[in-house]
């Protein structure tokens, strides 16, 4: 797990899997940050899982870093540096990313946590959501696994809209992660390939619309 923030997506993800049981198909067995101040670090060190802190000026350490940890799937959560080409190549079709808005819209570079729900807001959209998507070279640019819209009301300030935002991601996110990890979502030739279809209908609250799987 990549986090430069306060980890609330690695704790989503921690209590699905715990609620798991052992037939959870992974586990979260590093936190890696490139800000030593990160909450995402203290809430790994809390749950006896190892950490890295990992400055922005020394990217060609990631790989090896991940690779000594035995690193099988890499989940970014808030993570604002762009990954290094070696650890896309290393971890291709097995490494992910949620994003906070419905992409493409609203992503790309500086397109990161306030600042997209401050877009949304100035662009006057009636919807948006969050976004699970590999990752490839680019900001935002890997093929999108899934999607959960949620509305944008005209009273809507950010703040309003990254709470709203962020209570879906807690769902979809670790949904999308043990899929990954089970092998139920891959990437072939580009394209995403979902077999059998996520049971998202399981998990969405009555009032909120459900997630969309490509």
């Amino acid at each position: 797990m990549l986090a430069s923030g306060s980890g609330s997506n690695l704790q989503a993800i921690l209590d699905h899997f715990a609620a798991l049981g052992p037939s959870a198909p992974g586990e979260v067995v590093l936190v890696v940050s490139d800000r030593a101040g990160a909450g995402a670090l203290d809430r790994a060190r809390h749950a006896g899982i190892a950490t890295a802190h990992l400055a922005a000026r020394e990217p060609q350490r990631l790989l090896p870093v991940l690779r000594e940890a035995g690193v099988t799937h890499v989940v970014l959560a808030g993570y604002l540096r762009l990954i290094p080409a070696d650890v896309v190549a290393a971890f291709h079709g097995r490494l992910v990313n949620i994003h906070p808005a419905l992409l493409p819209a609203f992503g790309g570079p500086g397109m990161y946590g306030h600042h997209v729900h401050e877009a949304v807001v100035r662009a006057g959209v009636t919807t948006t959501g969050a976004t699970v998507h590999f990752v490839d070279e680019r900001y935002d640019e890997g093929a999108v696994i899934a999607q959960w819209a949620i509305p944008v009301h005209p009273t809507d300030d950010a703040d309003a809209v990254a709470a709203r935002v962020l209570a879906v991601e807690h769902q979809l996110y670790p949904r999308c992660v043990a899929a990954l990890c089970e092998g139920s979502v891959r990437l072939e030739h580009g394209q995403v390939v979902v077999a059998p279809l996520l049971p998202f209908e399981r998990f969405v609250p009555a009032d909120v619309p459900p997630p969309h799987s490509v």
